[in-house]
């Protein structure tokens, strides 16, 4: 390709939804930072701000290059392109856009994708221990996983997009079901929190929780839309069907909440928004408008009753990553070979549109062989960890509170304000004796008769 074959637009639309992607992962902070006691929440919010830092300069220095720089057995990319080698020459070029352009967006997937396993890990693993993890895993298994799903090269790329040919638009397998199930690894290596099932551990912050699943749900228009990676009919129809799955699968959660609890609550809406968002990812190029309002209620319902399956099969998933990532991730890409239109970008036809259940098969192994892959680098990778430096926090640190022990800091200073508030009520006191004492020095007394008493004490 030569520099004449650039698009502006293509480039411009590539560049901002990589800037819509980077907001996806502060957003997921503060959607796990409000779920969390408040003892817990500024660790929460660091190991998705940290995961910023440490895969950014991952991807630079090897992360492209093994999962983009060409091939080595359909499973791993090469060295041909260690730290971004020969990518800023003007004919660097993929599609329609400088190479950069497509570095920097999917810079923004390796990022997010290990810090969503963070939130299955809440209250009680050690800051050291999750940088150490989130550098094996996603050397180990992100870029191996992403490589096999997107590194398309007429047959000659990765197993899963390339030779199987199962469809995963912008990360169901390669980022949920992939984080999912190392989530599910991670919750059984670190064991349960003090006093799950007992303590109640509700949510500090309902309005945090709310407002990153608004940060998410607005970042997730790069994620998906963004995937095109042109700004054309593509981008536009994976826009809408985003948009009203993720309405749908709102409805659909609350409808659950309604039904099993008698209520609908904001954090059943927020939960609902980001199961919508997981199970369209894979699809919303796959399917139509009607297709996605299909997809999202019934990702709605399902992820709602699958959060509740870590009570009956005892692993303390803190923050519900299994229940909405991997089963909704999973979901979403199976949708695929169901719900999946010729009439769309991916043009597919699942069962429903006549297409048979040949590519139904296909999305099942290629999500099978990652979930089971990730899970078992996971949870060895968990194993070593623990074993060595140290993954699981002692009982007294937990009780006490990883933000104290881990960061020796407090997400709100309860002694300033409360020394605040007391400063603030000894104000009209205070005033009140300065100005008897005002009084004194500046009014004579009026002169009376002393009392028998006061004789008597004379």
């Amino acid at each position: 390709m030569t520099l004449m074959e650039i698009n502006a637009g293509d480039t411009a639309w590539v560049l901002a939804s990589a800037a819509l992607v980077m907001l996806m992962t502060p957003g997921l902070a503060f959607f796990y930072g409000g779920m969390v006691r408040v003892k817990s929440v500024l660790n929460m919010m660091m190991m998705s701000f940290a995961t910023i830092a440490v895969v950014t300069i991952l991807w630079v220095v090897v992360g492209y290059s093994l999962t983009f720089g060409g091939d080595s057995g359909h499973v791993i990319g090469n060295f041909s392109e260690v730290g971004l080698k020969g990518l800023l020459a003007p004919e660097a070029v993929s599609g329609t856009t400088p190479t950069l352009a497509f570095v920097a967006f999917q810079m923004m997937f390796a990022i997010i994708t290990p810090a969503l396993i963070s939130g299955a890990i809440a209250d009680r693993a050690t800051f050291r221990g999750w940088i150490a993890f989130v550098v094996g895993w996603t050397c180990l298994v992100y870029f191996p996983v992403a490589h096999s799903v997107w590194f398309l090269d007429d047959g000659n790329g990765g197993w899963i997009g390339d030779k199987l040919k199962a469809v995963d638009f912008a990360g169901g397998t390669a980022v949920h079901v992939n984080a999912g199930a190392a989530a599910l690894a991670l919750a059984i290596v670190l064991g349960k929190r003090i006093g799950w099932k007992k303590d109640p551990m509700r949510p500090h912050s309902l309005p945090l929780v709310l407002l990153g699943a608004g940060l998410l749900w607005f970042g997730w228009f790069g994620f998906n839309a963004g995937s095109a990676l042109t700004a054309g009919t593509t981008a536009a129809v994976t826009f809408v069907n985003t948009q009203v799955a993720t309405a749908a699968a709102v409805i659909g959660w609350l409808i659950v909440e309604r039904l099993t609890h008698g209520k609908a609550t904001t954090l059943g809406l927020a939960s609902g928004a980001v199961a919508g968002l997981v199970a369209i990812t894979p699809s919303c190029g796959a399917v139509t408008p009607i297709g996605a309002i299909i997809l999202g209620l019934l990702a709605g319902a399902i992820c709602a009753f699958a959060v509740s399956l870590k009570y009956k099969l005892g692993f303390d998933d803190s923050l519900d990553v299994v229940g909405v990532h991997l089963v909704g991730g999973l979901f979403g890409s199976l949708a695929i070979g169901l719900l999946g239109s010729a009439a769309a970008p991916s043009a597919v036809n699942g069962l429903f549109y006549g297409g048979g259940a040949s590519q139904l098969g296909r999305q099942a192994v290629a999500n099978v062989v990652v979930g089971l892959y990730s899970f078992g680098v996971a949870f060895v990778l968990g194993k070593v960890i623990d074993k060595t430096i140290g993954f699981r926090i002692k009982e007294d640190d937990e009780l006490t509170g990883v933000d104290q022990v881990e960061h020796a800091e407090t997400a709100y200073d309860y002694l300033s304000a409360a020394g605040l508030r007391g400063a603030l009520s000894a104000r009209p006191v205070a005033a009140a004796v300065a100005a008897g004492k005002d009084n004194d020095a500046t009014e004579p007394s009026e002169k009376t008769e002393p009392s028998d008493k006061e004789e008597a004490n004379a």
